[in-house]
């Protein structure tokens, strides 16, 4: 087992941002909700408290018993982390006079502090805070002030306890990573050897130790999580391995013959099937966005059942498929369990849960501990096809969530048209690989045209292109005029059932990535 950080999350929305940030120094961490503390092992080299929306102030401000963890650990907190353990420590947290949120330069740094070497004076730093630490225990040392913030860092003397009230994770603090290496490397005293080579080493160890000579079935999308679970399941137990890619007809243009290609040329044992009839039948009159998916997630399964059950016929008498594999990755773990209760649902997701009683199999996810961009470095390093490997991440559910209203294979056909069309435009002009995720989104509207002399009463779809790291938060793409003049133009003279064609520029949040 790799030697880790624990982050114990107080609700913050920057706190996958540290786990991110600790990751980048080749240290593994995993984040737990502060009510459901992991075991802590001799793994465990160091804990972070996180930011929180909370006030130490307000009655049902997260609890905790740090002093368990201040005994055993070296302990960071950051912001409502840092003013709990002074709180908690006899020190005292007000509102702040001024609300101080965004940049700040610090004014005085204690740079022989084991936290805050190499971080200079007037670094600038990210506050996001309503209360402040306005006095502190004795045994508390201030290492760090801004103009406004005295107590800006702090050292608890005698023992590895600190405290800041700034967000180092946040690219904003322009040492921010400094400190955390100091913290995490320094004081905690990790290795750094946390890489995309000893996770795959490690994690086809303790595949073939977990899995031994039993059979896998896996569900293969074409996308990266999959194909990388299903590469490193494949290096741990062979032809033991059995990939099932099913076409719900809501795939991208040519993707399914696409997608089959490339799997058997990597050596995969897959069986491809063929079910859109079945998909369209049921979607069919529905326009509900979460009704679809709960269709799309029941309709899947029963495919994927009666495939297992085929599977099952082929292997020799008594011997048993006894595993599901899943290209589960961090964020969808992270997002399904809630730092107070269930968290509000968004949209339900694929991946997570949903499994019927009646597939009585185990699951296996080999990718539960990564994020998306560390799932694309270990696929590097089993060289996975980079075609592959730099895909847009693109729903489970497919071109459903992007057909706003009920699904029909003409909106199918028009909406896959003007995709294709969309994505050979942004290869060619090498715009791509800068977009983390595009799509096109058919509109359940129609808009009134001209072409030639006759007036057309037609489709309107709109072109979405984030910019993001995982999926999290992010931005639109400021892509060229030209270049979705080009875009709008071709899909219009193109694709029958389009006149008229328009550009997302909405941001998560408030918007999400997709519409539905």
């Amino acid at each position: 087992m790799p030697e880790k950080i624990i982050i114990l999350d107080f609700g913050s929305q920057y706190t996958q941002l540290i786990a991110r940030r600790v990751r980048e120094l080749s240290v593994y961490c995993e984040i737990h909700p502060f009510n459901h503390l992991p075991e802590f092992d001799e793994t465990v080299k160091g804990v972070i408290f996180s930011g929180s929306p909370y006030s130490v102030r307000q009655e049902d401000a997260p609890q905790i018993d740090f002093k368990s963890i201040q005994d055993r650990f070296p302990l960071l907190g950051v912001c409502y982390g840092a003013q709990y353990i002074a709180q908690q420590s006899g020190g005292e947290v007000l509102p702040s006079e001024i609300r101080e949120y965004g940049r700040a330069n610090l004014q005085f740094v204690d740079d022989a502090n084991p936290l805050l070497v190499g971080v200079p004076t007037q670094s600038q730093v990210w506050m996001s805070h309503g209360d402040t630490i306005k006095d502190v225990p004795a045994n508390f040392k201030i290492i760090a002030s801004t103009d406004k913030v005295r107590v800006a860092a702090y050292q608890v003397e005698g023992t590895q306890t600190f405290g800041i009230q700034f967000h180092p994770e946040v690219t904003h603090s322009t040492d921010g990573q400094v400190l955390l290496k100091n913290f995490v490397v320094d004081i905690c005293g990790c290795e750094q050897d946390w890489t995309a080579d000893a996770f795959v080493e490690t994690t086809v160890a303790d595949l073939k130790k977990q899995l031994g000579n039993d059979h896998v079935i896996l569900a293969l999308s074409g996308g990266v999580d999959s194909t990388v679970a299903g590469v490193l399941l494949h290096q741990a137990i062979g032809k033991n391995l059995h990939c099932i890619f099913v076409d719900h007809g809501l795939l991208r243009k040519d993707e399914y013959e696409q997608v089959l290609d490339s799997y058997k040329n990597m050596g995969l044992n897959i069986k491809g099937i063929n079910a859109k009839d079945l998909f369209y039948g049921r979607l069919a009159g529905i326009s509900e966005p979460e009704q679809k998916r709960k269709i799309i997630g029941a309709s899947f399964i029963d495919v994927f059942d009666e495939a297992a059950k085929e599977i099952q016929k082929e292997l020799p008498e008594g011997v048993e498929a006894k595993w599901l594999g899943q290209g589960t990755i961090y964020p969808d773990i992270i997002e399904s369990i809630s730092v107070k209760g269930p968290s509000a649902t968004i949209k339900s997701h694929h991946n997570v849960g949903g499994l019927p009683d009646f597939m009585k199999l185990k699951v296996v996810e080999p990718l539960k501990t990564l994020f998306k961009d560390e799932v694309r470095k270990v696929g590097k390093t089993l060289n996975v096809d980079p075609a592959i490997l730099g895909r847009h991440p693109f729903p489970g559910p497919g071109l459903a969530i992007r057909i706003l209203g009920d699904i029909t294979p003409d909106r199918v056909r028009i909406l896959q048209e003007a995709d294709d069309i969309y994505i050979r435009n942004l290869k060619e002009s090498g715009w791509y690989d800068k977009v983390w995720q595009a799509g096109t989104i058919f509109l359940p509207v129609k808009s009134v045209g001209v072409m030639g002399d006759e007036r057309t009463y037609e489709h309107v779809v709109s072109l979405r292109a984030v910019g993001s790291l995982d999926g999290m938060t992010a931005d639109w793409i400021h892509l060229p005029y030209d270049l979705l003049a080009k875009i709008s133009n071709e899909i219009i003279n193109h694709v029958k059932g389009i006149n008229r064609v328009v550009y997302d520029i909405s941001s998560k949040p408030p918007a999400t990535i997709e519409w539905e």
